[in-house]
């Protein structure tokens, strides 16, 4: 069956239907959601049940990009800066050097095992050299499972950021397969091109679109979402357009608006856990569709081996070389080296060879094809297990809650009060947005001349509102009284 105009859509909303479906159930029986998904699609495909041809790696690449784009941004933007800032240096050594290490060994491994040249070897390492962002945030969050230590934000922030140095990798040693007259030392001015525009960029482009989000005028919520995609994109190919790495700049853009106060930020994270959701969904089984699994069987032997030493040898030797000026305990290193996802973003990568025409760029793709389901086969559905093996897993009952859940989820803290604003107070006449109220600290309602309202980051507090208050304890509502309290005592009711 071949992709139509007239069947696109029923075929596609029929896909999306199964695996949402399918997706359901999965962790009933300990599947990674993920790799359910790229299995309808390649059941969907030609060598499937469905018959659906589709060979169009261009496409497939465009598709994963857009993915790639909603993917990071969704983590940058439920990326909580508290608990990252303690684990930072960490976490972007193991994007960096962790990856270069993982890309340099295992090139260096295959270059040993197979026929491969040099520079394919390296193209092949680097090409699943990163973590994936989509399969750690998408297992860690629906396995609920807690860490202990700053393990989890950890691991969060290495696979949300360490996809610009895999690409950066990838399109140096692409370029070397292909102009084999250059050296090695030529791709070092485009690697920190990329790395330093992408950064500059990035954090550019972050503190202009808070501006934009917060100080323009629309007249319906339902927008800010969509003036938040457009800003997403912008700075993505603004990005790319000079040079810099866009996928680098557009997860430092979200970390930094996740951390600031915005107008409508409920509203925006939750359609972008949703958007995300979808994007993993439709990327997956693109890449299934893609994929045909008679072509991928010859490289079964070649394709365990290498993966089996990029889990085993690759992985642990990168994060433990990265991490040795760092005082951590040995199960948390074993931890991280164990929780080295491989998913789609390989799998996209891979078809930049095919694209640009490499002579073994088929091979490179199978192999790693076979390398991110191996991957999210045996390290996705034991994380629980390797956790609370290496004791590094938090019990039930000890599973804390972040200020970022309360606020996307909607939890209650313990304690409500009402506190009344006075006509002399600071915060009058000014939007929720600017105040920087105390994170501690919920505005659930706003009672105003009898009738209440619901308050959002433009909502601007007047003379005699009682803000309907939440917060755990005194001492947080001590801290919200000597906000207010400027420069009298504050009444509260």
């Amino acid at each position: 069956m071949n992709l139509t105009t007239e069947n696109i859509l029923l075929i596609g909303s029929l896909l999306l239907f199964i695996s949402i479906i399918v997706g359901k159930t999965s962790y009933k029986f300990g599947v990674p959601t993920l790799l359910l998904f790229l299995l309808i699609g390649m059941l969907a495909g030609s060598d499937g049940i469905g018959g659906i041809h589709f060979d169009n790696p261009k496409i497939a690449q465009l598709i994963g990009i857009v993915a790639l784009n909603f993917i990071l941004f969704s983590g940058g933007l439920d990326t909580d800066w508290t608990s990252v800032k303690p684990i930072l240096r960490e976490g972007i050594v193991l994007s960096t050097v962790g990856v270069l290490l993982t890309a340099l060994s295992l090139g260096t491994f295959v270059f040993f095992v197979t026929d491969f040249t040099i520079y394919e070897s390296m193209l092949l390492g680097s090409i699943v050299s990163s973590t994936d962002a989509a399969a750690v945030f998408s297992i860690l969050r629906s396995k609920s499972l807690a860490l202990k230590s700053n393990l989890r934000p950890t691991l969060e922030l290495e696979s949300g950021s360490n996809d610009p140095m895999a690409y950066v990798l990838t399109i140096a040693f692409l370029t070397l397969v292909i102009h084999q007259d250059q050296s090695l030392t030529s791709i070092i001015p485009m690697f920190l091109q990329q790395m330093i525009l992408g950064g500059i960029a990035g954090l550019g482009f972050g503190k202009l679109s808070k501006l934009i989000i917060n100080h323009i005028n629309l007249d319906f919520e339902g927008l800010y979402p969509v003036l938040v995609i457009a800003l997403m994109f912008t700075t993505f190919s603004a990005t790319d357009f000079v040079g810099g790495n866009g996928f680098l700049a557009i997860y430092i853009c979200a970390v930094y608006l996740g951390s600031q106060e915005l107008i409508h930020k409920k509203t925006i994270l939750k359609m972008y856990d949703g958007l995300a959701w979808l994007m993993q969904i439709v990327l997956f089984l693109t890449l299934g569709l893609l994929v045909y699994p008679s072509e991928v069987s010859p490289f079964i032997g070649i394709g365990l081996l290498i993966s089996l030493f990029l889990i085993m040898v690759a992985r642990p030797v990168s994060v433990f070389l990265s991490l040795m000026f760092f005082k951590m305990k040995l199960r948390r290193r074993f931890y991280i080296s164990w929780v080295g996802l491989r998913g789609a973003v390989p799998i996209v990568f891979a078809t930049y060879p095919l694209l640009a025409g490499v002579d073994k760029a088929h091979m490179i793709f199978n192999i790693v094809f076979f390398i991110s389901v191996t991957s999210v086969l045996i390290q996705g559905t034991t994380l629980s297990i390797v956790a609370k093996w290496l004791n590094v897993a938090l019990p039930a009952k000890s599973k804390t809650i972040t200020n970022l859940d309360q606020f996307t989820l909607d939890l209650p803290k313990k304690t409500l009060k009402e506190f009344t604003i006075l006509s002399e107070y600071h915060c009058v006449n000014k939007r929720v947005v600017d105040l920087d109220f105390p994170k501690c600290t919920f505005i659930v309602m706003i009672k105003r001349d009898g009738e209440y309202i619901r308050p959002g980051g433009s909502t601007q507090i007047k003379a005699q509102d009682v803000l309907m208050v939440l917060a755990d304890d005194d001492k947080e509502f001590s801290i919200l009284n000597d906000f207010l309290n400027k420069p009298k005592k504050l009444l509260q009711s």
